[in-house]
């Protein structure tokens, strides 16, 4: 009984050994006697004991390496390194597994000469400023080289461009003037720019002030017109108004028929105004009869024209 229970044993364990199951992104390559028997993907399989094993198993995702930087010489002479970044793929699993041997090492070496080919043609300031050339032309050889083992390259990153010390320091020098270059252009155009608004707000002041004298000028001229006209006006009605008294003044003596007595008086008092407050000679005829005579006639004359 015992040797029944142990014939069972080894059987489930036999039987169990031969089970397998491949997780999600992963293959696995199966030998038989020692040569390729299959590829299996995902899900159970099931494997004759003690004839067929498991020879590899493989990660079919996305693999990223990044390898030490790798001394590299530019077309003028520079000696600088790189570091790169690969990103991979398996796609065969069978021929991962048979393509060639540690082929991670493979790649590294066959990026660090694709990588030396591709800078051996290009300045230094090609290689610090054509990056994505450099990525894309590395991606496409290492893909097709790497294509016989089953693993695709996606990309190719440079990650770090180290170049010797003595050219880092002119490079920083450089960029140094080259700030101070721009931080001089910005003053010079900073200043321009205010002295042009200064201008400008001397110009809008004098523009302002000339208009305000002109509008100033205006009102005056319009004040001494306004002025002017009320005073010929103030004056024409004077005078209206002192012709007037005088026409009413004839057309009253007209009236009344004054003697000449009276006559005599108003003339005496005409030639008295005329002299009043002036150094004026008034030559009094020597017969006042006279010019008690002349208005008499100057009445009739006013008589005869009515």
């Amino acid at each position: 009984m015992p040797v029944i229970i142990g014939l069972l044993v080894i059987i489930l364990i036999v039987v169990a050994s031969c089970v397998r199951i491949v997780p999600q992104a992963h293959s696995y390559v199966v030998e038989r006697l020692g040569g390729f028997q299959a590829t299996w993907n995902v899900g159970i399989h099931f494997m004759v004991p003690f004839i067929d094993k498991v020879a590899k198993r493989v990660l079919l995702k996305e693999q990223v390496v990044d390898f030490a930087p790798q001394p590299v010489i530019t077309k003028d002479n520079v000696t600088m390194k790189i570091d790169t970044v690969v990103f991979f793929q398996i796609t065969d699993p069978k021929l991962f597994a048979y393509g060639v041997e540690r082929p991670l090492i493979a790649i590294e070496n066959l990026t660090a000469t694709t990588l030396r080919n591709i800078i051996g043609d290009l300045e230094l300031d090609q290689t610090l400023t054509s990056r994505e050339i450099i990525n894309t032309k590395m991606r496409v050889s290492l893909d097709v080289a790497t294509d016989p083992w089953g693993i695709k390259v996606n990309r190719v990153e440079l990650k770090n461009i180290i170049p010797p010390a003595a050219i880092q320091d002119a490079m920083e020098k450089q960029m140094k003037a080259e700030r101070e270059r721009r931080e001089a252009i910005l003053r010079a155009e900073g200043e321009k720019t205010s002295q042009i608004l200064v201008a400008e707000g001397k110009k809008q002041s004098a523009i302002l002030e000339a208009e305000a004298e002109k509008a100033a000028a205006i009102l005056h001229a319009e004040a001494v017109k306004e002025a002017t006209i009320r005073e010929a006006e103030g004056q024409a009605e004077a005078t209206l108004t002192v012709q007037k008294a005088n026409a009413d003044g004839i057309r009253f003596l007209n009236d009344s028929s004054p003697s000449t007595a009276v006559l005599q008086i108003k003339s005496l008092e005409a030639f008295q105004k005329a002299a009043d407050g002036k150094a004026t000679k008034i030559i009094i005829p020597s017969e006042i009869q006279g010019i008690a005579g002349l208005a008499k006639s100057i009445t009739e004359v006013i008589s005869d024209k009515q």
